[in-house]
């Protein structure tokens, strides 16, 4: 599929807040605005009915549970998200992750040497 800006809206968020000593919670719904998020690419990668697996690549404001949601009442059958995994959020990227095997078996100088300082992730955040 090729890129294309969508207009997303998150129709409501509950909000929960303390109430008193005995910390019960009280819901309240907060309207959301309309907001225009960019879909740079998207496909469907597997098809084994009833479930579909897919990805997008997307800007940020987009909500991919959300999107599930709005398909399945477009198709009048409802549908939800069996997982959700996140691959790349900004400069940061699972292929640069190590795995917990790795960690354990590698040397602790190797270890060291990937982990990034707070200096070094505020400056891949753009902070």
């Amino acid at each position: 599929m090729t890129s294309h800006d969508v207009v997303a809206v998150v129709r409501r968020k509950l909000e929960m807040k303390k109430v008193g000593h005995c910390g019960t919670r009280q819901g309240k719904v907060v309207e959301r605005e309309p907001r225009l998020v960019h879909v740079y690419r998207y496909s469907i990668d597997h098809i084994a009915l009833p479930e579909i697996d897919f990805s997008v690549l997307c800007s940020k404001g987009f909500y991919v549970r959300t999107y599930a949601h709005d398909i399945g009442e477009a198709l009048g059958c409802g549908a939800h998200l069996k997982c959700l995994r996140r691959t790349k959020s900004g400069r940061f990227d699972v292929k640069q992750a190590i795995t917990v095997d790795q960690i354990k078996s590698a040397p602790r100088e190797e270890i060291v040497k990937r982990i990034l300082s707070l200096p070094d992730v505020s400056r891949m955040r753009g902070a």
